[in-house]
């Protein structure tokens, strides 16, 4: 199968994908506990206002109908408007989803590279080296991000007093007018990502470092940063892609979490507030569109591991 081909054929899933995705999301949302109707008519309104507001909002029409003039709308690039503040659900993702790649952004940035290294040096040493780093990467992936928030804001920011506990970003500004601000964020999310991606990296090259091209390589006298570098690691690359978009995966289920915690104003925020305000359409839209940039960046991953693998072969 071509490039081109295979690439069409992983659009046209990621697309079905999303549309099922966004199903699901909507089905989700007409179960959710609570009433949007009270959260934004009050629970003392009357029967009469309540019915008021609930046409208003467009919740007196059957499930169908209103999935079906969303996902219109959602084509043309309108998510609709929120019913807590009126906000229009593309204003915020304007906002606060680019705070929310940049969070990412540096995570991934800071715990690629220290991965990579790590599960180089655990695939090719093995012994009790692999075990141990094993053993600290299991335990640190079984820590709840909420967890190791609250230890590192213990010990960091209320003993030492080095960094702020919340993210408190100015005004109208960025986070990166307050670099401070993501020092805490970040860690707490690269520990969940080094210990997910150094796993999975580990695996990687082991199968790489057992194949008969390593063992060629290492009979052939070549050792330590050679071997790693020049054989196993561009052998390795293509798995390793996938294990980074993985990686980004456990990075956006957590940064819900961790920007909860933190008061960070990103989009993660956003969503955990429109789920306890019964903000439906604000959910919706912000929940399918991170579903969106999640299946962007496993197709993403797909293609570079298909091209990698393939120019492995070729140079092979």
């Amino acid at each position: 199968m071509s490039q081109l081909s295979f690439i069409g054929r992983r659009l046209v899933g990621a697309a079905v994908l999303l549309v099922l995705l966004s199903a699901v999301i909507f089905a989700i949302t007409v179960v959710l506990p609570g009433d949007a109707v009270s959260a934004v008519a009050g629970v003392d309104a009357s029967p009469e206002e309540r019915a008021e507001v609930r046409a208003e909002l467009g919740l007196d029409r059957s499930v169908t109908e209103r999935y079906v003039s969303w996902a219109a709308d959602a084509v043309r690039g309108d998510l609709g408007t929120g019913f807590v503040g009126h906000r229009p659900v593309m204003d915020v993702l304007a906002t606060r989803l680019p705070n929310s790649l940049l969070l990412a952004g540096l995570t991934l940035a800071f715990t690629a590279p220290l991965a990579a290294l790590l599960g180089l040096w655990t695939g090719l040493r093995g012994g009790a080296t692999d075990r141990w780093v094993s053993k600290v990467m299991h335990a640190a992936a079984g820590v709840p991000e909420f967890v190791l928030a609250s230890l590192l804001v213990a010990v960091l920011a209320v003993q030492f007093q080095l960094l702020p506990r919340v993210s408190l970003i100015p005004l109208g500004g960025t986070p990166l007018d307050v670099p401070r601000a993501l020092v805490l964020p970040v860690l707490t999310l690269s520990a969940v990502g080094l210990a997910v991606a150094t796993r999975l990296f580990r695996v990687s090259v082991a199968e790489v470092a057992a194949t008969p091209y390593g063992e060629s390589a290492r009979l052939n006298g070549v050792r330590g940063a050679r071997l790693a570098v020049r054989h196993i690691l561009p052998n390795a690359a293509g798995p390793a892609i996938q294990a980074l978009t993985l990686t980004t995966g456990a990075l956006v289920g957590s940064g819900v979490v961790v920007e909860s915690v933190f008061d960070y104003p990103g989009i993660g925020r956003e969503l955990q507030l429109a789920v306890a305000a019964r903000d439906i359409p604000m959910v919706q839209g912000i929940a399918t569109v991170l579903a969106a940039v999640m299946l962007a960046i496993l197709l993403l991953g797909d293609i570079c591991a298909r091209w990698l693998s393939a120019q492995g072969r070729r140079d092979a």
